[in-house]
């Protein structure tokens, strides 16, 4: 597939700064793909794609043999396409989701659509029509409703698909139903013995595990044999200490796959005999958990799985299978890159491939299982060149307390590593979340700029295993923060970062652990960036807790006491604050309400810090509006370049 290769640079001059900074031209960046996720139907005849627009996602039906778009949905403003399903060769069941941001994470608001090839008109399957669907508020009152997520189509019943179906509420009771694809009409089929219920089937659609959750958080597995039997425990975190996960069955429906926690280290994949409750360790990696399920043609039976870490390798349960040796076939095929088919056609003769890594986004191909032989599609992001782009490295270092921590270095293309002005950006979440081997916006754009990117997944991050993430349990501010500072030194003292030309930049908790740095730090970092941030955590845990007591224990659990948060609140520290800030917040904000910024902001004017502001009123969780992005990232590099550049005033 051949690819643009160009990508303009500028030279600006920085307002007020009195010297010129080189600046990447922002347009490859604010720049929106045509499609994003692409599934291919059963017969092989048409293509489903999301569309991304400025302030929702559609999706689109399109022709294969020539892309002619036959039929199309969008939906209200903040709506995105959680994700969607071929149930036949010519319906799409599409499941919705709502985002107040671009940093803000999907929440599924329980509407399901039908639609498409030959009546391209939208159908409610579920929730509120089209044209009357209004924001969910899952940071108030959630509202007096039911809410639906697509949990598996049906192979020999295709007109119909299984959903689960709970009230809008905050520790619901979860029912699973089966609905007609085209009418909406349902038919019950079970009831979950968990509140907070996920549920896993088998290959041929029939329920199977249950996964919830109880009041304390403590996780529950639940597994039945069959419709006419009853749930059985088959594992309580806090009988166990483990969290047990069913990711699928084999073909014949008589070994489950389950991903486990372990005491120490990552996940393992486990097989367990249902006959005879025989558990065995299938996969298992010294350092991450597993990343994602490769499954069989039929979409739905696991075959391996795949880990990140110095890139992403894949491992199968069998490795002389005909689908492992496929997919060997396309990585060696694809070099460097990851591999990830999307969809097969029912008869397993077309897959359709998203070949990606730390340079290129993903670009799609056709591949024709018995031919062996790939035609590309699509492209995402196709104007930049991937050859022209920097990698990103993994690191591996260790935190104070001998802590091994991991993350990944990008250093500007043809640059050595040595002395470099360095930006590190912590990730947002924090728990869970992680910093992956994939391409990333920001730090492109900031490599582009000139800079080394540093990101390190501290503990609490995800990807590590259990005990890693718990390490970060009530340590905002705390050994959390260490990690980034250990890192940052880490990097002087490799020769990487010049030590007087360090800024941390972050959004969301990243932007919390960005104001920290500078607090608990004020030696360390040149200048902060905090990123639609919460910095006053007492007001943050108050807010949460009022929602339901499951959230209160995870607040306690997990951010700490709200007594002692105020000692952990940037608010409070702003006199220790000696580098200049630049914040930029929404005032549309749920997550992170723009009085967090505002009471920031006022706290060091109040302290003679020198601080500038960047606030748009209509703006959610991150700007999405490309005047609003394009200002942002305008005065972010400017920002950057008067306090870090290479050619700032001393």
């Amino acid at each position: 597939m051949r690819r643009m290769k160009w990508l303009a640079v500028v030279v600006l001059w920085a307002a007020g700064a009195g010297v010129a900074m080189a600046q990447v031209d922002l347009e490859p960046y604010l720049r929106r793909d045509a499609y994003e996720t692409i599934k291919i139907s059963p017969d092989g005849l048409h293509f489903a794609a999301t569309v991304p627009l400025e302030d929702r996602t559609g999706i689109v039906v399109l022709r294969r043999s020539d892309k002619r778009v036959l039929s199309k949905a969008i939906g209200v403003e903040h709506s995105e396409v959680a994700d969607f399903w071929w149930a036949d060769n010519k319906r799409i069941v599409v499941a919705m989701a709502q985002a107040m941001g671009s940093k803000d994470a999907l929440y599924i608001t329980g509407d399901l659509y039908g639609f498409g090839i030959e009546d391209a008109s939208v159908k409610t399957l579920f929730g509120a029509a089209p044209a009357a669907a209004g924001l969910v508020d899952y940071y108030g009152d959630p509202g007096d409703r039911d809410m639906a997520t697509l949990i598996a189509t049906l192979p020999d019943d295709p007109e119909n698909v299984l959903i689960a179906v709970s009230p809008l509420q905050y520790n619901p009771r979860t029912r699973v139903e089966k609905m007609n694809a085209y009418t909406g009409r349902r038919t019950p089929v079970a009831w979950a013995p968990v509140r907070r219920a996920v549920f896993t089937t088998d290959a041929k659609g029939e329920v199977r595990f249950a996964d919830g959750a109880d009041d304390r958080n403590y996780r529950r597995l639940y597994y039945r044999a069959g419709a006419s039997t009853d749930w059985q425990l088959v594992n309580d975190e806090q009988a166990s200490g483990r969290v047990m996960h069913a990711i699928g069955l084999s073909a014949d429906g008589t070994v489950a796959y389950l991903r486990v926690n372990q005491v120490e280290g990552p996940d393992v994949i486990e097989s367990w005999d249902t006959r005879t409750q025989a558990r065995k360790v299938l996969l298992r990696d010294p350092v991450v958990d597993p990343y994602a399920v490769i499954h069989d043609k039929d979409g739905r039976t696991p075959i391996g799985m795949q880990y990140m870490d110095a890139g992403v390798s894949s491992r199968f349960f069998d490795e002389g299978s005909p689908m492992a040796q496929l997919h060997r076939g396309l990585e060696r095929a694809f070099p460097k890159s990851v591999v990830s088919v999307t969809s097969f056609t029912a008869d397993g003769g077309l897959a359709l491939l998203r070949v990606w890594n730390d340079r290129m986004l993903g670009d799609y191909y056709l591949y024709d299982t018995q031919k062996r032989t790939a035609v590309g599609v699509f492209a995402r992001r196709k104007w930049f060149d991937p050859e022209q782009l920097p990698d990103s490295r993994p690191v591996a270092l260790k935190a104070r307390d001998g802590v091994a921590l991991h993350g990944y270095l990008t250093v500007p293309k043809g640059r050595d590593a040595k002395a470099l002005p360095l930006v590190v950006m912590p990730h947002g979440g924090p728990y869970g979340v992680f910093d992956e081997w994939a391409f990333d916006d920001d730090t492109q754009l900031l490599a582009a700029a000139g800079y080394a990117v540093l990101r390190v997944n501290y503990r609490g991050s995800g990807n590590y295993g259990k005990a890693f993430r718990e390490l970060g349990a009530t340590q905002w501010g705390g050994a959390m923060q260490d990690d980034l500072t250990d890192a940052t030194r880490w990097a002087i003292d490799q020769g990487i970062a010049d030590w007087d030309r360090i800024c941390v930049y972050g959004a969301s908790y990243g932007g919390y652990a960005a104001l920290m740095g500078v607090a608990k730090e004020p030696d360390l970092y040149r200048c902060a960036v905090g990123y639609v941030g919460v910095y006053d955590l007492v007001a943050m845990h108050r807010e949460d807790s009022r929602r339901a007591s499951w959230v209160k224990h995870w607040a306690n659990d997990w951010i700490g006491e709200r007594g002692g948060l105020a000692a952990k609140s940037p608010v409070e520290m702003a006199e220790r604050i000696k580098a200049p800030v630049f914040l930029a917040a929404g005032g549309a904000d749920p997550r992170a309400p723009i009085a967090h910024s505002k009471k920031m902001e006022r706290a060091l004017r109040d302290a003679k810090v020198p601080v500038e502001t960047l606030y748009f009123p209509s703006e959610g969780h991150g700007f999405t509006t490309e005047p609003h992005r394009r200002a942002f990232y305008t005065q972010l590099l400017d920002f950057l370049g008067r306090h870090i550049g290479d050619k700032r005033e001393k």
